[in-house]
């Protein structure tokens, strides 16, 4: 009878299991494709500026949308996939990379030096760290580029014999932090900023406090978290990194050969972040630039053409679960696209703000922007979407445009660390092999803080009226 009760009993807690990534993604994108049936398709107007789109405010109509058939719901996921192409291969070409850098052993000996130097004091590393990618974030050198750096947390992790989720606080939920507030961004503050007639990176020392405030709960929300496992591993919400021989005696070498390595990734990549400001690169040279860290890399390791190919293959084969994820959530934007309801969602959410109150205009324009976020992930698309909306709305409502650019950032920046649309998200997650629905869990009482900060910010920025200084 016993052998029955517990089989019972097995049975009864099998029942329920958490969603796969792909499940939850593919139940979005269902709910997506079932709303374009019920949402009025419409439009705004849009005029070229500089070559740069923009939505005419008031200009919104009803239009004859397309009627998605039973094989535009799959035919979505492929052309998700086709259009996040560049993503997709910039993931894999970042796990081939990383793997040759890691293979060299140059990555564990310069890490383990650093962990050996913080022995006793690891919350100055992970402070550090932190800092470092927040403040690249919130000057706009990293953003979709922080995918890279991932592996960089996850080595610091696994020397440190924590999780993978600790790599990801450290490096994607550091840089976001700073992205959120944005202080001197030029693609998101920056391109706002523009769009609400204010003068460029104006109010930056407003932003500045919010960035140290943010920053300082976000390390110490991380160390409360890390503190715990190296006091007991079971309170891992993922499971800690296996022991490693090497990384447990910490006596990993770090040979000159090792230091020229290092010192070629950091000027490439350093040469990349200057690429991508002044001479404009995108993504495809990024992963172009990885291929070309990885041969270089490969041959300052002294690696045979074969192990390079080999091992450039076996780092991006390990990635591939979490690019084709970038894929599936780009296809939920694809079928709102293609039903032209994406206007019409965001004409309604402006609507309801033009009849409040300032300050709950201020949180009404940040609940609304982030909710957009889940549609259009791109910082400066965004701004283009919502900055023409929100500037001449500010004005009727009796809102500073300063706020009204701080909300968008806000709305932004801040739930790119929880919508599983955000693809860098699930970039960064795969890299580190993070699933989803672990890291919503971690982070999401940090985010609500997130929030609450927001949104005080945002009050105080209308009580002040916030203007241009």
């Amino acid at each position: 009878m016993e052998d029955k009760k517990d089989i019972s009993q097995q049975r009864k807690h099998s029942r329920w299991v958490m969603p796969d990534t792909y499940v939850i993604l593919f139940l979005v994108l269902l709910a997506a494709y079932i709303a374009t049936f019920i949402i009025p398709s419409g439009t705004f107007d849009r005029e070229s500026v500089d070559g740069v789109e923009k939505v005419i405010p008031g200009t919104y109509q009803s239009t004859d949308g397309n009627s998605l058939g039973f094989l535009d719901f799959f035919n979505a996921i492929q052309t998700g996939m086709v259009s996040s192409a560049d993503i997709i291969f910039l993931i894999l070409f970042t796990g081939g990379m990383f793997e040759i850098i890691e293979r060299s052993g140059a990555l564990r000996g310069v890490i383990n030096q650093a962990v050996r130097l913080t022995r006793g004091n690891e919350f100055w590393l992970i402070a550090t760290v932190s800092t470092i990618f927040a403040l690249v974030g919130a000057v706009g050198a990293v953003a979709n580029a922080v995918i890279a750096f991932v592996m960089v947390g996850v080595i610091i992790a696994r020397a440190l014999k924590l999780d993978p989720i600790v790599a990801i606080a450290i490096t994607f939920g550091a840089n976001f932090v700073g992205f959120s507030v944005g202080f001197l961004n030029p693609y998101t503050v920056g391109i706002a900023q523009d769009i609400a007639g204010l003068p460029l990176f104006s109010g930056a020392l407003f932003r500045i406090i919010i960035f140290i405030l943010m920053l300082t709960i976000t390390i110490a929300y991380t160390w409360r978290y890390a503190e715990k496992i190296m006091q007991n591993k079971e309170m891992s919400l993922i499971g800690t990194y296996e022991a490693d021989d090497e990384m447990d005696s910490l006596n990993a070498p770090f040979t000159t050969r090792h230091k020229l390595l290092l010192g070629f990734v950091t000027l490439s990549l350093g040469f990349f972040v200057y690429g991508s400001i002044q001479l404009e690169w995108t993504i495809n040279h990024m992963s172009a630039f990885f291929i070309f860290i990885s041969l270089g890399s490969g041959i300052i390791a002294g690696m045979h053409y074969n192990t390079i190919a080999e091992t450039f293959l076996h780092g991006a084969r390990n990635l591939v679960y979490g690019a084709l994820v970038v894929g599936l959530a780009r296809s939920v934007i694809v079928v709102l696209e293609e039903a032209m309801v994406i206007d019409t969602i965001v004409y309604a959410l402006s609507v309801p703000l033009e009849n409040l109150l300032p300050v709950f205009s201020a949180i009404g324009m940040f609940i609304s922007n982030s909710l957009l976020n889940f549609l259009v992930n791109s910082g400066s698309g965004q701004a283009m979407i919502a900055m023409p909306l929100l500037s001449p709305l500010a004005d009727m409502i009796g809102v500073t445009r300063q706020v009204a650019v701080q909300s968008y950032q806000f709305g932004d920046g801040l739930t790119n660390l929880i919508f599983p649309t955000s693809g860098i998200l699930m970039a960064s997650l795969a890299v580190a092999k993070v699933p989803y629905t672990k890291w919503l869990k971690w982070v999401f009482p940090l985010f609500l803080i997130w929030l609450v900060i927001a949104i005080i910010a945002l009050i105080i920025g209308v009580l002040i009226e916030w203007g241009p200084m």
